[in-house]
């Protein structure tokens, strides 16, 4: 079940709570029972194997090989 955080405008208390995504848009009550609360935007966090991106080709170097670069 999704987890979603929210703020109280009138204490300041952050919290979370879980619910069914059907009931994401419902309001919420703090835990010291306030009613005026704001949902926060998540962040989500995903892992897993990063892999390296690939190497650009080494070589050449910029010299035109007319014998002015030595």
């Amino acid at each position: 079940m999704p987890r979603y955080d929210f703020r109280c405008r009138s204490c300041g208390a952050t919290f979370e709570l879980r619910r069914p995504m059907s009931q994401a848009g419902d309001p919420a009550v703090c835990p010291q029972g306030h009613e005026d609360t704001v949902k926060l935007l998540s962040t989500v966090a995903v892992t897993g194997a990063a892999t390296a991106a690939p190497q650009a080709p080494s070589g050449g170097g910029g010299c035109c090989g007319g014998g002015c670069c030595s």
